[in-house]
C-alpha cells in the first residue's frame, strides 16, 4: 500500500481507513444520507457511475449534490435505448453527464483483435471497452458511487455501503447496496425516475447488446448477461 498524498492531503492509508469506518457507521443509513456523506466529504472529487439501466443513484446523488458528475461508459456496443436513457438523464436531471469511450473504436478493435471479440474473449473485450476507460476516467476523483445491490447476485452479496476500492485506490460508495428490486421500483415510482425502456421488455439487467439477453421468469436478474459463458461480472467491480 502506498502513502502517496491523495484527496485533501489524505494518504491512501487514511482514505482506506476513512472508507472502512464509514462503511461500518453508515451501514444502516439511508441511501440519501450515504451519498450526502460522500458529497460533503469529497466535493468535486466525488462522482457517480451509471450504466443507464436506470437513473436511481444519479437521481439520489443529484439531491445530495446538485450538478454531480455522472460518468457513463459508452462501449460502442450499447442498445440505442441505453444511449437514449443517457441523453434523457442529461436533459432532465441536475447532473453533469460525462461520457467515457475506449481508446479504440469498435472498428479499430476489430482490426487489431479480429471481429466479435466479445464472443471469443469477453473478458478481454470488457477490459478494453469498460475496465481501462473507467480506470482512466476516474483519475480525477477520490470516491465513486455505484448502483450495486447485494440481492443482485451471490458475487455482490457482501457489497459494503462504503468500502475501499484497492484496485483503483479510491473510496467506493454503494448507497443502495441494501435495497431490493422492490425498493428500487418504489423509488422510481415515487420520484418519476427515468429507467431504460428495455427493463419493460424482458431485460432484467442491461449491458452491451451482444452480451445481453432477456431473462425467463424465475431466472436471476443477471442471468441475461454473458449467458452460457460462465461469466458474471465485467471486471468493473472486482
Amino acid at each position: 500500500m502506498t502513502n502517496t498524498l491523495r484527496d485533501g492531503g489524505r494518504t491512501d492509508a487514511e482514505l482506506e481507513e476513512l472508507a472502512e469506518r464509514a462503511g461500518r457507521e453508515l451501514e444502516d443509513a439511508s441511501a440519501l444520507s450515504i451519498l450526502t456523506w460522500a458529497a460533503d466529504t469529497f466535493g468535486e472529487r466525488f462522482c457517480v457511475t451509471s450504466s443507464m439501466e436506470d437513473a436511481v443513484v444519479a437521481h439520489l446523488a443529484s439531491r445530495a449534490r446538485p450538478g454531480v458528475d455522472v460518468v457513463f461508459l459508452d462501449t460502442g456496443y450499447h442498445f440505442p435505448e441505453t444511449i437514449g436513457t443517457r441523453d434523457a438523464v442529461e436533459a432532465v436531471m441536475d447532473v453533469k453527464v460525462i461520457t467515457l469511450t475506449p481508446r479504440q473504436s469498435v472498428a479499430e478493435q476489430d482490426a487489431a483483435y479480429g471481429p466479435q471479440l466479445h464472443d471469443r474473449d469477453p473478458d478481454l473485450c470488457c477490459a478494453l471497452r469498460k475496465v481501462k476507460p473507467l480506470e482512466e476516467g476516474l483519475t480525477g476523483y477520490s470516491a465513486w458511487a455505484t448502483g450495486l445491490r447485494r440481492d443482485e447476485s451471490p458475487t455482490r452479496a457482501g457489497t459494503p455501503v462504503v468500502g475501499w476500492d484497492a484496485k483503483r485506490r479510491k473510496v467506493k460508495v454503494s448507497p443502495i447496496a441494501r435495497w431490493t428490486q422492490e425498493d428500487v421500483d418504489a423509488y422510481v415510482l415515487e420520484h418519476g425516475v427515468l429507467t431504460n425502456p428495455l427493463l419493460m421488455d424482458g431485460y432484467a439487467s442491461v449491458g452491451c447488446a451482444p452480451c445481453t439477453r432477456r431473462v425467463a421468469e424465475g431466472e436471476d436478474a443477471r442471468a441475461g448477461r454473458w449467458a452460457g459463458r460462465g461469466k458474471t461480472e465485467c471486471g468493473l467491480h472486482g
